[in-house]
């Protein structure tokens, strides 16, 4: 137990009261000269919120004061909720009166006025800001005579940043900004910034997808060291000593199955049926770890940045790409370091062996999802006859990935169907078109053999008692579940069970819906009702895939996490690992999973604004056209219409002018106070678009009315997209 540890805890027991500095010197026995690292310690702890310094000059819990320290989550009404660092606390809402001149993300302590096990909603007032989490806000700048004001792009911060007249940097009207607040808010003003840098004007995209990337601190470019370094290691070659003591897969026919403009390739698959009953399953990874030392500035910043971020138009590697595209990467006809994982698997898709090794292989056949689909589904002939020297592999492959399938169905594994969106773009990068990227059999065949070798490699090492990263997917909120149930209900469908639900409930609710045209709808609707997924140093059951264990070990090219379990796995076969390891490794995964977790929820947000960008980009042009939709949302301000490319816009309340439309919560519906009619999830419109704003990254519709007496050269103009 370290220094802060023993003081918390210390503090933590029931009989603490509130202790000076001198009488926390007393307690702990501490001699002058180590005055400077109790007062460094209490610094640190109070600086984290675990501790407070109160105005009598005491340090204690804030729980234990009737202090609550959390991060708030703000509304551009200037109210925020306080999420407690203590997930065993309830949220606390602060008014806008009790802000205290913090704003949405701001790191603060809060006294909550009304106690938490009274009242349902607790509200509370900020006594403290311990850390300020918007030092710079990106927004578009609006120019007065002699001062401006930047709007933010993050609605959840309530107010509008003052610029003085010198604090322009030429800056003009409508221009998207990178501002330093330098005065923050009070009761009676704005907070006050300076422009340190123009993004570019808001009428062109690309501006709105810089700002997003500046805004979540995206690392873009790579420094000068690790680019030395990168273009060093990558130019080394395969030393001799690697041919000796790796097992040689060359003379194998290994292929790499991929995306057509995938330039990452970290995975290769190799298939051989050894009888009627068993299969022998080769996954062999890119062995990054070969190349990336721990420590050093290549490995550093990998795990800065924890996770490659692929938007539309570009891919931000989390490795440079003389390593993510260059010497890591599996391309053809090449000598490759690889991890690698051989399962004998049977009929029933059970794992009755394996094997964990290094490797050296070489790639035969750069495969895309498009050309191994069209062999398997339509038994294309031209590629039949291209790749006839693996066509009974690949047809091997299909076999053992349906009794795979088929193991992971039976045990509840929920397996989303619903096609994910599609946005080409020409060569400046403009949004063209956005269509279902569907998943074919080749897709399936990598998802399965992918599953099955991190599942093997996690519960190999959960055994081994070693320090490991796992994945890990916790149950289900009950309340979002009660939610889901009661939106799917107004749609004819049930769940059984009142307060936990298995997976395998869901698995059969999406057996149900297959094919029908709610099936896309009630995906998402479930999605959004599970927990996310999230790294962890210690192992537990995965909900999505009902598995007991799992982990990512497939792609170390593009996510630290599998790069992490590479080098514990190589200590491990090569009997490197000594105890002093086995306590470093466990904080080191403690801070991977920690830091990866946060990284990928960045990365998963900015992938899904960068989408509605383009997408509004590409809708941009469409006003006043007609859509045939389904409803996906109902609220309080409007309706959410998908169109049949998975295209998602609001139909405003204030733009359903036939009548007055209440909303009921429960049902989570609209209906029209004289005329009856009730909008709700799941039905059919059409829809016309009235407006959209890239800058906003929203598109508005219109429905419609009346459109079962349209006239005939009316209906011809839909565009069924």
């Amino acid at each position: 137990m370290n220094f802060k540890e023993k003081i918390l805890s210390y503090m933590k027991e029931e009989a603490y009261k509130p202790l000076t500095f001198h009488e926390l010197l007393q307690e702990f026995e501490i001699e002058s000269s180590m005055k400077k690292e109790l007062l460094r310690a209490l610094n640190e702890l109070e600086d984290e919120g675990s501790i407070i310094f109160t105005r009598s000059q005491r340090y204690g819990i804030p729980e234990k004061m009737n202090l609550i320290a959390g991060t708030l989550d703000g509304n551009q009404k200037g109210f925020a909720f306080l999420r407690p660092d203590n997930k065993d606390i309830s949220d606390i809402f602060i008014s806008p009166v009790d802000m205290n001149g913090a704003m949405h993300g701001d790191r603060v302590i809060v006294r909550p006025m009304k106690t938490t096990e009274e009242v349902k909603s607790p509200e509370g007032k900020v006594i403290r800001i311990l850390e300020r989490a918007n030092e710079y806000v990106i927004g578009t700048f609006q120019k007065s005579k002699n001062f401006g004001f930047v709007v933010p792009d993050d609605k959840k911060i309530a107010f509008d940043i003052f610029i003085p007249g010198d604090e322009f940097n030429g800056a003009k009207t409508n221009e998207k900004v990178n501002v330093k607040i330098t005065e923050w808010p009070d009761k009676r003003k704005n907070p006050e910034g300076k422009i340190v840098e123009i993004i570019g004007d808001i009428e062109d995209t690309r501006t709105h997808i810089e700002a997003v990337l500046l805004d979540r601190k995206v690392r873009q470019v790579f420094p000068e060291d690790v680019i030395k370094e990168a273009i060093r290691v990558s130019s080394e070659g395969i030393h001799e000593q690697e041919y000796k003591h790796r097992k040689d897969l060359r003379d194998l026919n290994i292929i790499t199955i991929d995306g057509e403009d995938a330039k990452d390739l970290d995975d290769a698959v190799y298939v051989e049926k050894i009888n009627d009953d068993e299969y022998m399953l080769g996954v062999h990874i890119a062995d990054v770890t070969h190349y990336v030392k721990e420590g050093r500035s290549l490995d550093k910043e990998a795990l800065k940045r924890a996770t490659s971020i692929y938007i539309s138009d570009r891919v931000i590697p989390m490795l440079p790409k003389e390593l993510s595209n260059g010497v890591c990467s599996l391309n053809p006809g090449e000598d490759k370091l690889a991890l690698s994982v051989e399962m004998i698997i049977n009929k029933e898709g059970k794992v009755t062996d394996y094997k964990i090794f290094e490797s050296i292989l070489k790639n035969r056949y750069r495969m895309t999802y498009t050309d191994v689909s069209e062999i398997l589904e339509n038994n294309d002939e031209e590629l039949s006859e291209k790749y006839k020297e693996i066509l009974p592999m690949l047809k091997n492959m299909e076999e053992l990935s349906l009794i795979l399938r088929r193991k992971r169905e039976i045990r509840g594994a929920i397996d989303f169907e619903f096609p994910e969106t599609k946005i080409i773009t020409d060569e400046t990068g403009k949004a063209i078109d956005v269509t279902k990227y569907e998943r074919r059999v080749s897709n399936k065949i990598i998802e399965e053999f992918m599953l099955a070798c991190n599942e093997t490699v996690a519960e190999h090492y959960y055994w081994l008692n070693m320090p490991f990263v796992y994945r890990i997917h916790e149950d289900p909120d009950e309340e979002k579940m009660h939610e889901f149930s009661i939106l799917i209900h107004n749609l004819g469908y049930t769940l059984k069970g009142s307060n936990e639900v298995h997976p395998r409930e869901l698995q059969q609710l999406l057996l149900k819906i297959k094919g029908k045209k709610e099936e896309s709808l009630i995906n998402n609707m479930m999605l959004r009702s599970l927990r996310k997924a999230i790294y962890s140093p210690e192992s537990s059951e995965h909900f999505g895939l009902a598995a007991q264990y799992y982990c990512h070990f497939t792609s170390p090219i593009r996510r630290y996490p599998d790069l992490q379990i590479h080098r514990i796995i190589k200590g491990q076969l090569n009997g490197k690992l000594s105890e002093d390891d086995y306590h470093r490794l466990s904080e080191r995964t403690a801070i991977v999973a920690e830091q990866s977790s946060k990284m990928e929820r960045i990365a998963d947000e900015i992938e899904r604004d960068v989408d509605k960008i383009k997408i509004a980009e590409y809708m941009s042009d469409k006003i006043g056209e007609k859509y045939s939709g389904v409803i996906s949302g109902v609220t309080s301000f409007g309706v959410f219409v998908e169109l049949e490319n998975t295209v998602e816009g609001l139909v405003h309340i204030s733009n359903m002018v036939d009548d007055f439309y209440i909303f009921d919560n429960e049902k989570r519906e609209l209906f029209g106070q004289t005329s009856r009619k009730v909008y709700r999830i799941g039905e059919d419109v059409k829809v016309k678009v009235l407006n959209v704003s890239i800058a906003k990254a929203e598109i508005d519709f219109v429905f419609i009315s009346n459109f079962t007496e349209v006239k005939m050269n009316e209906e011809k103009d839909l565009i069924e997209v």
